[in-house]
């Protein structure tokens, strides 16, 4: 499958500046999309989508921040670039806590700003990576059954066999046959692989244990 080139959206009610960042990032080959709004872009945005946001703080309607959190409450991804000429240190301190990665005031020089986006597509690059090996390893992690789920944890965290089965209340035996069908379900070689597979399942998984 080909992945999907990377765009940077740009959300500004600013006409000139759109049009310039977008006429910037023609020169380097880089896909843009561009909207006056908040609205707009949530409207047309989607989740599949990778890239980064640029993104204005101050606008009609739903302002940046807004926009920041409703993307977060949905649980998109996209890295965010605050763009604005009425930031402060407060605000920008909000916004990075908040999962921006980076904040920005204008004017803005041609590099600084090329600069922050190519490190934004960077940051796109692994939290899509994470993604993929997340859900990965949530299917894997889905062929175990809730005992086989058990004997999975307890293995990761270093218990023997021994150890395992009076845990459980049940025999070595079972514990051996559980802890063979959960490595070949997995698909782990061995209990380093079957760590990182259910660390990248996260708590969805852990939490079906408990």
């Amino acid at each position: 499958m080909t992945a999907k080139q990377p765009i940077v959206f740009v959300v500004d009610d600013d006409a000139a500046v759109r049009d310039s960042i977008a006429l910037m990032l023609e020169q380097t080959g880089t896909s843009t999309q561009l909207f006056s709004s908040a609205e707009d872009f949530l409207a047309a945005y989607q989740p599949g989508d990778t890239g980064c946001l640029i993104l204005d703080v101050r606008m009609p309607g739903m302002d940046g921040m807004q926009l920041q959190q409703v993307l977060a409450e949905r649980q998109f991804t996209l890295p965010i670039i605050f763009l604005t000429g009425h930031g402060d240190i407060p605000m920008s301190v909000q916004a990075i806590k908040a999962g921006a990665v980076d904040f920005l005031t204008k004017p803005i020089t041609y590099t600084r700003l090329l600069a922050s986006i190519r490190s934004a597509l960077l940051e796109s690059d692994k939290r899509n990576q994470a993604n993929e090996h997340h859900d990965d390893a949530v299917v894997r992690l889905a062929k175990l059954t809730k005992r086989e789920r058990e004997v999975a944890l307890l293995v990761v965290r270093g218990l023997p066999n021994k150890e395992i089965a009076t845990r459980l209340g049940i025999s070595h035996r079972t514990v051996e046959i559980h802890r063979c069908n959960v490595m070949r379900k997995v698909s782990a070689r061995n209990v380093l692989e079957l760590a990182r597979v259910v660390g990248e399942g996260g708590s969805q998984y852990t939490e079906k244990s408990r």
